[in-house]
């Protein structure tokens, strides 16, 4: 037992500098290896958003969640940014993705994912009924005079695709997406410069109404032209803090 024991040692003293050896070895040939060259565009520094909403910011469509970010005002999408680096705007893995990010940055982001031009995909909806749709086509259309609820046309555009520089298109989402956003708006876990109109908006809206317009939009037949409007064309009925001085205030 006791030579057994010796030779164990042995061995030990043996293996352990090899290893030692083989280590350090290792470590000079992983150091002296070249490093990958990482390419500096724009492509490269959005991977972190296109894992999400799509290599064009097309969005997710099979996901019901992930909103299209192609084609969006660049001002609406800067300000997006903004509001959950400011945190305002609450969802863990987008407030972790912006801390970092200077406005310039943030801007070029805005600015990049804009400009594409990508082709629309349906995405699933729930089933509803023809009441409930035509409800929603009310509130998305005319609004409800009786409760201050101004149509959802009033301020995105005629044709719900949104106004340049600050007002995102409304048709083409997910209905999942829309009513989670409305929802966000009533509970605050969305939110963005005082005056919040959305917020004021969202809270006039019951349960039922926000199903009904987000089942609407979703399901509308996409127009030719999916632009935003162009700047100055809509006048909001709404003061909104996000539009500056815009807006007639009622």
């Amino acid at each position: 037992m006791k030579r057994l024991s010796a030779k164990l040692w042995q061995v030990k003293r043996v293996v352990g500098p090899c290893m030692l050896l083989m280590m350090a070895a290792s470590v000079a040939h992983a150091q002296d290896a070249p490093h990958p060259v990482i390419p500096d565009t724009i492509q490269q520094r959005i991977a972190a958003c296109t894992a999400c909403h799509g290599v064009h910011g097309e969005g997710t469509p099979e996901s019901g969640f992930f909103p299209r970010l192609a084609g969006k005002p660049a001002g609406y999408l800067a300000r997006q940014l903004q509001d959950f680096q400011d945190g305002l705007r609450k969802y863990g893995p987008m407030e972790y993705t912006v801390r970092q990010l200077s406005p310039e940055y943030m801007r070029e982001i805005a600015a990049y994912f804009s400009a594409q031009d990508v082709p629309y995909t349906r995405s699933p909806m729930p089933r509803l009924s023809g009441d409930a749709l035509q409800r929603g086509e009310q509130l998305v259309t005319h609004g409800d005079p009786s409760r201050k609820i101004p149509a959802c046309s009033a301020c995105h555009g005629a044709q719900l695709t949104g106004v340049q520089p600050d007002i995102p298109g409304l048709i083409g989402l997910p209905y999942d997406y829309i009513s989670s956003q409305l929802g966000s708006w009533r509970t605050r876990t969305r939110a963005t410069v005082a005056p919040d109109c959305m917020s004021e908006i969202a809270n006039r809206l019951s349960e039922s109404d926000i199903s009904a317009v987000s089942a609407w939009l979703a399901g509308r037949e996409l127009p030719g032209d999916m632009h935003a409007q162009p700047a100055g064309s809509v006048t909001p009925p709404l003061h909104c803090g996000v539009l500056g001085d815009k807006g007639d205030g009622v």
